[in-house]
């Protein structure tokens, strides 16, 4: 399956580990975006913090998780809707400010 997957979509693992390395570091420059909520909104949008940024490096370093619910969440699409999900979230924060 991931042979299969790579072959379709060839830009997906070069795109994603850009994508989270760029909102790994405009989270690095602007801390508040996630801070400045309140608790119950940012626990659930770290955790989909971690799965985005971390599936989009396992993606790229081709590494696979060994249960397969993990496998199949960290895997596209789902991989990369958690991944536009929180970017959108985060666009979202910096232009309401």
């Amino acid at each position: 399956m991931r042979s299969e997957t790579r072959r379709r979509l060839p830009w997906t693992a070069l795109g994603s580990i850009l994508l989270a390395a760029g909102l790994a570091v405009w989270l690095l420059l602007q801390p508040t975006l996630l801070r400045d909520l309140p608790m119950w909104l940012r626990l659930p949008l770290m955790a989909l913090g971690i799965w985005a940024l971390g599936s989009a490096f396992m993606l790229a370093l081709g590494v696979q998780a060994r249960w397969p619910w993990l496998r199949r969440a960290c895997s596209p699409p789902w991989s990369l809707v958690a991944l536009a999900l929180f970017t959108l979230v985060l666009l979202l924060r910096a232009l309401t400010g």
